[in-house]
């Protein structure tokens, strides 16, 4: 079992602690741990890091932030997802909180499921205001990383997408970090504007482990575009499930990973880390106790 303590200036941990399926496999957390406060202490004394993933479906309240700051050891960091219509994907209505819905016009109210195009400009700036201040907490104590701005595959490289992603890094309550689902920014011809764009606006390239083969598939470029945060997430290789629709987030990463295949990325992390002030390593795998399994392995291998 990992011991808590980074691994020189590499942090590691999973994208999540509060996964059902990890709860329900009871492999990780002891029996008395039964309360989220009493999870978050045992994950926190055997890992440096965590992903908030709960963010990304509804927007983060102050009072969680201040709860997970009080919980943690003093070194602990947290990385925190994008609200999802920070990115460009489509979000429940009733996720909204209600001085946002009530700024909404009837019809657009009435929808389940709204994209950022939909909302007046004045809630959509206070979705971005809300989720700061949220955040506040974590940002006094010192625990706030990085927020992970996870994109569609839609979200193509365009000039309006690239605007975009300047003014996200301008509005950004901490560092971004931006993960491309859409293969088209790192494809071979796009890759070096790609990283060039985002050492411009002061971002980290998240480099992603994952199924390839699809057209949707980004590449394991290995790259730091930040010299304060390099970043690599681990989505595993269920290629059967990468594109299935109406699975759990899950079964869609349910995959662990062998020591050999965790082996050949030793190599990558430590050019990475070499590159930046902190390496950021996340295990995305969160079924079962895979995601805590493979981060602590990793961990290991590094420190071997």
């Amino acid at each position: 079992m990992a011991d808590g303590k980074p691994v020189g200036n590499v942090y590691y941990g999973t994208s999540s602690w509060t996964d059902p399926t990890l709860l329900k496999s009871k492999d990780f957390y002891p029996p008395d741990a039964k309360k989220p406060e009493e999870r978050l202490r045992f994950y926190s004394e055997h890992f440096p890091l965590v992903e908030v993933d709960a963010t990304f479906y509804a927007l983060p309240s102050e009072r969680n932030a201040g709860l997970w700051a009080e919980r943690t050891p003093e070194n602990f960091v947290f990385n925190v997802k994008a609200f999802g219509l920070m990115t460009q994907h489509a979000v429940a209505v009733k996720s909204l909180p209600e001085p946002i819905r009530n700024m909404l016009p009837e019809e657009t109210a009435a929808k389940a499921r709204v994209y950022a195009r939909d909302l007046p400009e004045d809630a959509l700036n206070a979705v971005w205001d809300m989720f700061a201040s949220a955040l506040r907490p974590l940002s006094k104590a010192g625990k706030l990383g990085a927020i992970l701005y996870q994109f569609p595959h839609w979200f193509a490289a365009s000039r309006q997408n690239i605007a975009y992603l300047r003014e996200l890094a301008e509005r950004s309550p901490a560092r971004p970090a931006i993960e491309f689902r859409g293969a088209g920014w790192m494809k071979e011809g796009k890759q070096d504007r790609t990283l060039d764009l985002l050492r411009d606006i002061g971002a980290t390239y998240v480099v992603v482990d994952e199924p390839q083969g699809f057209k949707t598939s980004v590449p394991p470029v290995v790259a730091a575009t930040s010299p304060d945060l390099a970043m690599v997430r681990f989505h595993g290789h269920n290629a059967d499930n990468w594109e299935k629709r109406g699975i759990s987030a899950a079964e869609r990463f349910r995959y662990l990973y062998s020591e050999d295949e965790l082996r050949e990325w030793v190599g990558p992390a430590r050019e990475l880390a070499g590159e930046a002030k902190q390496l950021h390593v996340l295990m995305n795998n969160c079924y079962a106790d895979y995601g805590v399994r493979n981060a602590a392995q990793f961990a290991d291998l590094l420190d071997g």
